[in-house]
């Protein structure tokens, strides 16, 4: 056990990288709940894994293949429409049965396959932070123009269509960020890592927010909070960096809703 890794300038990267990704996770899995498409983080998050094992096979950079993959997983989505919740299981299913393959046939596939499950933060790189910084400046912009008809959406879904308007190209536009966001966590955070920031701080917020705004502020304190406490226990106890903060997320759900038992 050493805490006197977080001190050393190697993990900076990595610390910024994920912290960046922390506050906007959150962020976009409030608008998933709003929509009830949670379960597409998980299916984004699965398909930019897989395209990222391939991107490798195939000498590409893994960040371009996962958000390749996830990209072409939304634009899918669109089309899966009517599939609701089948869509997700489907790409989930296609992305596990392909990262499968590629971990058990190709050599170098077998160790970037458990990293980017069990969720190594810290072999990301500059190149990582820079793409994590590039998507906040484009993504927090997007979604704050997107809100208004997002929510519209969701509580007066009928408005779009008296007003004879197609509220499809906002959707689209929208599923089309989740996946960047959420691809280029697969890639720095790993899977299950990037999904339980998507899903966890949003279901808090939920409970405790005391609006949609105080809301999102809250999901991306907790999300960033709970990245920050996660990466200094798996570093300290040389830990993988996934099942650490899915553990810590996880706990403070249980801790949240003893406390709005006793509320």
């Amino acid at each position: 056990m050493s805490f006197d890794l977080l001190f050393d300038p190697l993990f900076r990267v990595p610390f910024f990288t994920g912290l960046l990704l922390a506050g906007l996770l959150p962020l976009i899995g409030m608008y998933l709940r709003l929509r009830n498409e949670w379960l597409a983080a998980l299916a984004f998050a699965q398909m930019a894994s897989a395209g990222a094992l391939l991107a490798m096979v195939l000498d590409w950079p893994m960040i371009v293949g996962g958000v390749l993959a996830a990209l072409l997983a939304a634009l899918s989505k669109g089309l899966m429409a009517r599939a609701g919740a089948n869509a997700y299981a489907l790409m989930m299913l296609l992305a596990w049965g392909g990262g499968v393959l590629l971990v058990a046939n190709h050599p170098l596939a077998e160790q970037a396959g458990h990293a980017l499950f069990d969720g190594q933060l810290y072999f990301t790189g500059e190149g990582h932070l820079l793409a994590a910084s590039i998507a906040c400046v484009v993504v927090l912009p997007l979604l704050a123009w997107l809100s208004r008809p997002l929510l519209l959406g969701r509580f007066f879904p009928e408005f779009y269509r008296a007003r004879g308007r197609d509220e499809r190209p906002r959707l689209v536009l929208f599923d089309l960020l989740a996946a960047l966001v959420v691809a280029l966590a697969t890639v720095s955070l790993g899977v299950m890592a990037a999904f339980a920031l998507v899903f966890v701080p949003p279901l808090v917020a939920y409970r405790f927010g005391r609006g949609w705004r105080p809301g999102l502020v809250l999901a991306a304190v907790i999300g960033m909070g709970g990245y920050s406490g996660a990466f200094a226990v798996s570093l300290g106890f040389d830990q993988p960096f996934g099942p650490v903060c899915a553990l810590l997320l996880i706990m403070l759900i249980a801790m949240s809703s003893v406390k709005s038992d006793r509320m």
